[in-house]
């Protein structure tokens, strides 16, 4: 597994030997950035349930400005270390690496007073259960304005709504038994305001 583009491209990254983990094919981590390189460039990235780390390490690659990388393993969270390291003392500084469980964390940055991040890419394992985090996402309290874009990789089998809170789904891509679905966050922490405006 090799980063794809950018100023680390052609660098090794590692991957996980764990069963848990299914890190984004080649082709998949393609499509990702074909849709939102543009939105990357100078952003803060959020890789939740990163694995090795690659699409995080491929948006640092690609011009982010900084991404957070968040997996509940601590072994897990060495490989992405050790491939940040890889990749050069640039990637390390512009990253910060959280042990947590995923859910857990987007609560976390749901109920803080100042989110960080422009774009998310969340790819959990296919059977976990994706609907609370969405939902957070979907409550606009999460992503740092308008325009925030998360990113979910998910089987095909499992249906995704074309809306959940001020997210609306804008692409639906399928690679064989892979999906991935493009939503954009349309309006800033609509119930904060509603709420402010009662």
């Amino acid at each position: 597994m090799r980063v794809l583009e950018g100023m680390f491209r052609g660098r090794p990254l590692e991957c996980t030997a764990s069963e848990e983990v299914r890190p984004s094919a080649r082709r998949t981590r393609e499509v990702v950035f074909e849709f939102i390189a543009s939105r990357v460039v100078g952003a803060r990235f959020l890789d939740l349930c990163a694995g090795s780390g690659s699409v995080g390490v491929e948006a640092l690659s690609r011009g982010a400005s900084h991404v957070t990388f968040v997996e509940r393993s601590p072994d897990v969270c060495e490989v992405v270390r050790r491939n940040l390291e890889a990749c050069g003392p640039a990637a390390r500084r512009l990253a910060d690496i959280e042990l947590s469980d995923a859910t857990e964390f987007v609560r976390a940055a749901a109920r803080s007073e100042e989110s960080a991040w422009d774009v998310a890419f969340f790819d959990p394992p296919y059977s976990m259960d994706y609907a609370p985090a969405l939902e957070l996402f979907g409550s606009g309290r999460v992503f740092k304005r308008r325009g925030g874009i998360l990113v979910v990789e998910h089987g095909v089998a499992k249906k995704f709504p074309e809306s959940v809170g001020v997210l609306r789904r804008w692409r639906e891509v399928r690679q064989g038994d892979t999906c991935v679905s493009f939503y954009e966050q349309r309006y800033r922490r609509a119930r904060r305001e509603e709420g402010a405006a009662q």
